[in-house]
C-alpha cells in the first residue's frame, strides 16, 4: 500500500506541467544525442549540468535522466540505418539491425528495438519503485566502515564489468583514484598534488573530466574517420509494423533481456553496456526456430534482446545511486554531480528528506518511456534527415557548446584549457584501447572512499580491524575478494573476454 500512496506523490509531481515540459526536453535530446554518433549521454550530461543550475531540483534531474535513457533509444536508430552505434550499448544492435535495414525491414528493427526498450524500460521502473524502500532502510544501517567496504566492491565490480582488458580496466580506476587526489586534504587543509598552481587547489572539477575525456575524445575520434564510411538510409522506411513472426520470435527475447538488464542494471560498472552484450549472446545460445533467419543475417531477436536489455540496465542503475548514494556508472556519477550541485546529499536519505524528488523522478521515468516511443517511431523520418548532416558542420557547435557550459561553471579560462588537455588525454584512451568510464567511476568514488575511511578510522581510535569486525563490512569486503577471485579464474577470464568479442 505505501508504494502505490508514494508512486502517487511522484506522479503528482511528474506530470505538473513544467515537469512534463522538462522531461520531454530531457527525452528529445537524449534521443538527438544517442542518434548522433559521437556525443554519448556523459558527453551531454556533464555540458548541460551548468544550464541546471537555474532550474529547481526535480526538474533538473527528471531532464538528466531523460538524457540518459532516450540516449539508449535513440542509439540503435543509428545503429540500424547507419551501422554506427549512436551509443557504447547500441554496439551488438548494429549486428542484426543493419542486416535487416539492407534486407528493406529497417521499419520492423526500428520498431522492435522501441516497444522493446519500452516494455524493458516500464519493468526496470516498476523493480526501482519496489526495492527503492526496502534497500533505503538498509542503507540507515551503514556506517563509515560499510560505506567504504561498499565502494571497494563497486570498484571492483567496474573493474571486472569492464570491456576489454582487466590491467587497463584497473589502470583507468587507479588514474580516477589519484585524479580525485588532488586539491586540499580535508584534515589537514594542506594541498595536495596541486603543483603550486593556484586553480589545482580546489581540484579537478569532474565536469572538466567528463567533458574532456568523454565529449571532446570522442570528437577527435570521430573526426579521424573517413566521412564516406556512412551508409545512410535516406528513403522513407516504411511499414514500422512488425509480423507475426516477428512477434513471436521477439516476445521471449524481449523478456529474456529484460530479466537480465534489471539485475546487470544494478551492478557497478555499467550495466547497460554489459547487459546489451550478455543478451546478445544468450539469444546466440539460444536456438534457433525452423526458418528463423540466423544470427548476424538480419535476426530480430539480435535487435529486440540487446535493446531490451539496454534500457532495463539504464532503468534499474538507478537503484544504487538513489538508496546508497553509490554511483554504478559514469552517468550516475554525473547524477551524483547534479545533486551536490543542488546541495541534495545522495543516499538513504533522500527519500525522507525529500520524497518529492526521489519519487518524482521515478515517476517521470514511466512518463519518459512513452515520451520516447511516441518521439522514436513516428518521427523517423526526422532522425535520419539527421543523420545526413555532415559531421563537419556538426563539430564546432559541439566544441562551442562545451567551452562555453565549462567556462559558465567557474567564469575561470582555465578549465577550457584543462578541457581541451583531457580531450586529447580521451583520444589517447581510445586509441590505447582504454574504457574511459572507470577513470570517472574511481575519479567520484575515490575522494568518497578517502572520507569514509579515515571517518572510520578516526571512530576505530585506528584501528583496522573495524573493517571485518562489522559484519555487514566484513560482508562486502568478501563479495569483492569472492568476484575478485572468481574473474581470476582461466575459464571465466577467457569466457569474459569473448562475450565483448561480440561486436567485431
Amino acid at each position: 500500500m505505501d508504494l502505490i500512496t508514494n508512486l502517487s506523490i511522484g506522479f503528482g509531481v511528474a506530470v505538473t506541467p513544467i515537469n512534463l515540459l522538462y522531461a520531454f526536453i530531457g527525452c528529445l535530446l537524449g534521443t538527438l544525442i544517442g542518434v548522433l554518433p559521437g556525443v554519448g549521454p556523459v558527453a551531454t550530461i556533464a555540458m548541460l549540468l551548468p544550464a541546471t543550475y537555474a532550474l529547481p531540483p526535480v526538474s533538473a534531474l527528471i531532464m538528466l535522466a531523460g538524457i540518459y535513457y532516450g540516449a539508449q533509444y535513440g542509439g540503435s536508430t543509428t545503429a540500424i540505418l547507419v551501422n554506427l552505434p549512436g551509443e557504447s550499448s547500441s554496439v551488438v544492435t548494429v549486428i542484426d539491425g543493419y542486416q535487416m535495414a539492407r534486407q528493406g525491414r529497417a521499419g520492423p528493427a526500428l520498431a522492435a528495438a522501441g516497444l522493446g526498450s519500452f516494455f524493458a524500460g516500464c519493468v526496470g521502473t516498476l523493480i526501482l519503485a519496489a526495492f527503492a524502500a526496502p534497500l533505503t532502510e538498509v542503507a540507515f544501517k551503514f556506517g563509515p566502515a560499510e560505506y567504504f567496504s561498499l565502494m571497494v566492491l563497486g570498484l571492483i565490480g567496474a573493474v571486472v564489468l569492464a570491456s576489454g582488458s582487466l590491467v587497463k580496466a584497473v589502470a583507468m580506476i587507479v588514474l580516477g583514484l589519484l585524479l580525485g587526489l588532488v586539491g586540499t586534504d580535508v584534515n589537514s587543509g594542506v594541498a595536495r598534488y596541486s603543483f603550486d598552481i593556484p586553480e589545482l587547489t580546489d581540484g579537478i572539477g569532474f565536469i572538466v573530466i567528463a567533458m574532456g575525456v568523454f565529449g571532446y575524445g570522442e570528437i577527435i575520434q570521430n573526426l579521424s574517420k573517413a566521412a564516406e564510411d556512412r551508409e545512410v538510409f535516406t528513403s522513407k522506411v516504411t511499414g514500422l509494423m512488425p509480423t507475426k513472426e516477428d512477434f513471436r520470435n521477439m516476445v521471449p527475447a524481449v523478456l529474456r533481456g529484460t530479466a537480465l538488464g534489471s539485475a546487470l542494471g544494478i551492478l557497478p560498472g555499467g550495466g547497460a553496456l554489459l547487459s546489451a552484450f550478455a543478451a546478445y549472446t544468450i539469444e546466440k545460445k539460444t536456438s534457433l526456430r525452423p526458418g528463423e533467419v540466423p544470427f548476424g543475417k538480419g535476426n530480430i531477436r539480435g535487435v529486440a534482446a540487446p535493446e531490451s536489455a539496454n534500457n532495463a540496465g539504464s532503468q534499474t542503475s538507478f537503484i544504487p545511486l538513489l538508496t546508497l548514494g553509490i554511483p554504478p556508472n559514469a552517468v550516475m556519477a554525473l547524477m551524483v554531480g547534479a545533486m551536490t550541485i543542488h546541495n541534495i546529499q545522495p543516499g538513504p536519505q533522500v527519500m525522507t528528506s525529500n520524497p518529492q524528488l526521489f519519487w518524482g523522478l521515478i515517476a517521470s521515468m514511466w512518463v519518459g518511456n512513452l515520451m520516447l516511443v511516441i518521439l522514436n517511431l513516428p518521427l523517423i523520418g526526422m532522425w535520419i534527415k539527421l543523420l545526413t548532416v555532415p559531421y563537419r558542420w556538426l563539430f564546432p557547435a559541439i566544441v562551442l557548446f562545451c567551452a562555453i557550459g565549462v567556462y559558465s561553471t567557474n567564469n575561470n579560462t582555465w578549465d577550457v584549457w584543462m578541457v581541451a588537455i583531457f580531450g586529447v588525454i580521451g583520444y589517447v584512451f581510445i586509441k590505447l584501447g582504454c574504457e574511459p568510464a572507470p577513470l570517472l567511476l574511481g575519479f567520484i568514488l575515490g575522494p568518497m572512499m578517502e572520507e569514509n575511511l579515515r571517518r572510520a578510522l578516526l571512530l576505530s581510535r585506528g584501528d583496522w580491524s573495524v573493517f571485518v569486525t562489522r559484519p555487514l563490512s566484513a560482508g562486502l569486503l568478501a563479495a569483492a575478494l569472492l568476484l575478485l577471485i572468481v574473474v581470476l579464474l582461466p575459464s571465466i577470464k577467457a569466457k569474459r573476454e569473448d562475450v565483448f568479442q561480440e561486436e567485431d
